[in-house]
């Protein structure tokens, strides 16, 4: 990276004499963009993240270990923010956490367990980001889908076909289900109850009976395609004892194909060789294999097209003036489209890349006649950044129709470089991007001891971190993982590779991002060209800085955790040096500061564990009574529909069967711990609802009672309602009977703590551990509640009992909340577990159980010798087979590698 520092310093010195001594008077057009350039590069530097996980999917009852790393300008580890959020957000596009960690050099690490009780079997969306990327929007954020399976206490088992249809006046979906027992065992003849619902309403629902080979068959049509295709497919087995539910989303069924055609440089000019590249996509965001031929107007053919990778390719001809081109494709589907190619301007000037050649990028522009004559001697320039910083820039003056240039590409780091061709007025007219990949990069490699081991055999890893140029310090992540009982598509994997040197610049899905890495050849070098020239790209946007229009900064940088408010008096007016105190006494914190002229305050780079209990306090002011405090709130992006939706599972039992058949057997404890009945207890009175006369109207017994004791590890109540209350569903903000929302009917439920109402927010006050019970009324008989609140349906939570209290005469105003007292929980840092390796290598007694861990080891932080050398050691499992080991980094200059190693465990 030492050759950018130099280039970049130099650049403004010696740009100029690149291709020209002449037209000096154009020079400051030249400077103004690199001026400008730099100044955006420096005041709104990039950050993009990456999060290295241990495993591809995971089952319900793991514990998924991650490694965040965030790159700023040239890739090197961000120093700007040193906090990091992590979100989990289900397929019903609803938080479910959020994991705040501090950053230490551009990195974090952590670790989630999915909990039964706030995760169930799908698919979930990761994102990650920093509070500076909130000012560039969520196309920075890292987004990856997580797929979760589930086998505690499951009884249903389920794989999907759907196969869809459509015409001009309807659509139709045929379904074929099959459902299995958890032994493997098809569920024959049996009932099933189905509908279809969406946007709020049924739109078609029926009956059925499984075949011998628990296969069920049914229809669904409906004239409106955008209906159906947001449709949920909800299935009702009935058994002896119980009925099973299954929901399947449709919109992979109704599947439309679509191609575009992307001239090079941005333009087609009549008269030129013009490259135009295409992308033939589903509706799903997959590409699909097409090919065809491109006719003129007339009807005439021009040439041939046919895709090469994932439905992208490329086609040159001569546009002629006066003429329009359509395409004629056929896709690999058999459907067949006449799709319209861009028109070519009658003059103008573009710029074209060859990225053949391993030393150089070979740059060709490519002008009209009439734009030759025009602008003949007119002085034109290049620009090429790379990584947020201008790389190369250079000036010529039009004398001919074509010009050619060599730019070295040592002048670049490895990733996509932005070539843009300016007027002399500092107008864009033509953009190239191009992937640069240098021959010698930085590598990281891995070793074993011993070509092969035996289960529970202590390894030895030996880990190889060096730069060509130079061996420097770096941070490092190393997961294993038993490949037989995880198996998974090494292209489709969102690498750090894939993350900073693609996702961080292109918009949009990318599918199978690993594979331009994965064993790099010509030929994947040729597609991933295809890529530069078909995917949009997001960075640089010359036109805005060059009018000095910068984007609005809401959100700074967080060097630490903060917590910051406004003291007033009750008329609202500010305190002016007023004191005021913080204590935190889960980590004796106890700090006092004084409020500026208009009453702020700010406690800087705190440190407390999440769900930690905060006191601010105002009291120690004169006049304290008549204060109030005003916290700020934590500023979080909205969420939104998961952009990655192709890299959903639909059938997770099947797709993840290898490791979910390991997962049952692994957590086969927890299954029996639920099977154990109590045969007798000493009677307690337990808090209901029945103990209070608001709440007399409702039925002695809820539709659904959730134990206490459920909600003990729940670090918030809310959140653990959203996905534990059965019956009900929560959106909007608010709970609903599910029965009753799907039909259309969005009324709210009415929630009441310990017989008094409250609303959702009031849930944030109450703590889980001390939760007796949750009652659920999904109808109120007598109408009592649904009439006084105009709701629907009933949630009691009952808190466990406390001692009566004997009130004194004002005791009550003590007990009423203070404007000058604040008691709040913050979000504050996640507490970070250490991954448990067991060791084999002591004498062993007893009866020693079976060994089934799927992720054999992980250690987010492994650094480097001086010599770029580091080892690790752990032991196998009990599984034989091949096992993986993936090591990704970056060393302090912003390197950035990645490397797989197998070895054999017979």
């Amino acid at each position: 990276m030492n050759f950018i520092k130099k280039s970049w310093l130099l650049l403004l010195f010696s740009l100029l004499f690149q291709f020209s001594a002449s037209a000096q008077d154009d020079s400051v057009s030249l400077n103004t963009i690199i001026e400008k350039a730099v100044k955006y590069s420096e005041h709104y530097p990039p950050e993009n993240a990456h999060i290295h996980f241990d495993k591809p999917y995971y089952a319900v009852g793991d514990t998924i270990w991650f490694k965040a790393y965030i790159a700023s300008r040239l890739r090197k580890p961000s120093h700007l923010s040193k906090i990091i959020y992590v979100d989990v957000i289900n397929e019903r596009d609803s938080l479910i956490e959020t994991i705040k960690l501090p950053v230490s050099n551009g990195v974090a690490h952590g670790n989630l367990t999915l909990a039964p009780l706030n995760y169930s079997q799908g698919n979930y969306q990761f994102r990650a980001y920093t509070n500076w990327m909130l000012n560039f929007g969520e196309a920075y954020f890292f987004s990856k889908t997580v797929t979760v399976g589930n086998t505690l206490n499951k009884k249903l088992y389920t794989n999907i076909q759907l196969n869809g249809s459509q015409s001009d006046k309807s659509a139709q979906i045929n379904v074929k289900v099959q459902f299995k027992d958890d032994q493997g065992k098809p569920y024959a003849n049996r009932k099933v109850s189905w509908k279809v619902d969406s946007k709020f309403e049924t739109i078609s629902k029926g009956r059925g009976t499984t075949d011998q080979n628990g296969y069920l068959t049914l229809s669904v049509s409906n004239s409106n395609k955008a209906l159906l295709d947001a449709g949920v497919l909800e299935t009702v087995l009935a058994l002896e004892d119980k009925n099973l539910t299954s929901n399947f989303p449709l919109r992979a069924a109704l599947v439309t194909n679509d191609i575009q055609f992307l001239p090079e440089g941005g333009i087609a000019i009549a008269g030129l060789t013009t490259k135009f590249a295409f992308k033939a996509i589903k509706s799903n965001g997959l590409g699909i294999g097409v090919k065809g031929e491109i006719v003129d107007n007339t009807g005439k053919k021009v040439i041939d097209f046919a895709s090469q990778h994932l439905g992208m390719g490329a086609v040159s001809f001569i546009p002629e003036l006066n003429k329009t081109y359509v395409a004629n494709a056929v896709f690999a589907d058999g459907s067949k489209g006449t799709y319209k190619i861009p028109e070519a301007l009658t003059e103008g000037i573009s710029i074209a890349v060859n990225n053949a050649d391993t030393a150089n990028l070979s740059v060709r522009i490519s002008a009209s006649n009439n734009f030759l004559e025009n602008y003949r001697n007119k002085a034109f320039y290049i620009v090429a950044q790379s990584a947020g910083a201008i790389c190369y820039a250079a000036q010529t003056k039009l004398q001919s129709q074509v010009y050619n240039a060599l730019v070295p590409k040592n002048k670049f780091p490895t990733g996509i470089v932005q070539i843009t061709l300016f007027t002399s007025s500092g107008m864009p007219l033509s953009e190239r991007i191009t992937f640069v990949q240098h021959s010698n990069p930085f590598t990281i490699q891995l070793s074993s001891d011993k070509p092969s081991y035996l289960p529970k055999q202590k390894v030895k890893l030996n880990i190889s971190a060096k730069n060509p140029l130079n061996v420097l310090p770096g941070t490092y992540s190393l997961s294993v993982v038993d490949e037989t009982k995880v198996p998974f598509n090494e292209d489709a994997e969102i690498s750090i590779l894939s993350s900073l040197l693609l996702k961080s610049d292109l918009k949009g899905y990318i599918e199978l991002p690993n594979y331009y890495f994965n064993k790099q050849d010509d030929k994947k070098r040729e597609h991933l060209d295809l890529l530069m020239l078909t995917q949009g790209y997001r960075a640089f946007e010359y036109e805005n800085y060059l009018n000095d229009k910068y984007p609005p900064i809401s959100f700074m940088p967080e060097q630490g955790m903060d917590i910051t408010g406004t003291l007033r008096m009750m008329n609202g007016m500010p305190v002016n040096k007023g004191n005021m105190q913080l204590s935190i006494p889960d980590k004796n914190i106890s700090l006092s500061v004084l409020t500026d002229a208009d009453g702020r305050f700010r406690f800087s780079n705190l440190d407390f564990p999440d769900s930690s209990k905060a006191i601010l306090s105002a009291r120690n002011n004169i006049n304290s009574r008549s204060m109030m405090i005003m916290v700020d709130g934590a500023a979080f992006p909205a969420i939104t529909q998961n952009h990655n939706i192709a890299d959903e599972v639909v059938n997770i039992d099947s797709l993840l069967s290898p490791y979910l058949e390991n997962s049952k057997r692994q957590y086969r404890t927890e299954n029996l711990l639920e099977e154990v009945v109590v045969k007798a207890r000493t009677p307690v009175k337990r808090p209901s609802h029945a103990d209070h006369s608001s709440l007399s109207g409702l039925s002695m017994m809820p539709d659904h009672l959730i134990e206490g004791s459920r909600f003990k590890d729940c670090p918030l109540l809310i959140n653990c309602l959203k996905t534990s209350a059965m019956g009900l569903i929560f959106a909007d903000e608010q709970f609903y009977v599910n029965r009753d929302y799907n039909a259309g009917r969005r009324t709210p439920v009415q929630i009441f703590l310990n017989g008094m109402p409250i609303d959702v927010v009031g849930l944030n006050s109450v703590a889980s551990s001390e939760v007796e019970s949750v009652e659920i009324f999904l109808k109120d008989d007598l109408g009592t509640v649904n009439r006084l609140y105009n709701t629907n349906g009933v949630l009691v939570v009952n808190t466990k009992k406390v001692e009566k209290l004997k009130l004194k005469p004002g005791d009550l105003a003590d007990l009423l909340p203070k404007s000058n007292v604040v008691d709040f929980t913050p979000l504050g840092y996640r507490k970070v577990k250490q991954f448990y390796s067991p060791k084999y290598d002591g004498p062993r007694k007893g009866v020693i159980s079976a060994d089934l861990r799927t992720t054999i080891f992980w250690d987010p932080m492994i650094t480097t010798d001086k010599n770029g050398n580091a080892s690790v050691e752990f032991f196998n499992a009990d599984g034989k087979g091949s096992y993986r080991a993936i090591i990704e980094g970056m060393d302090n200059e912003g390197n950035i590698g990645r490397y797989l190693y197998r070895y054999t465990v017979k």
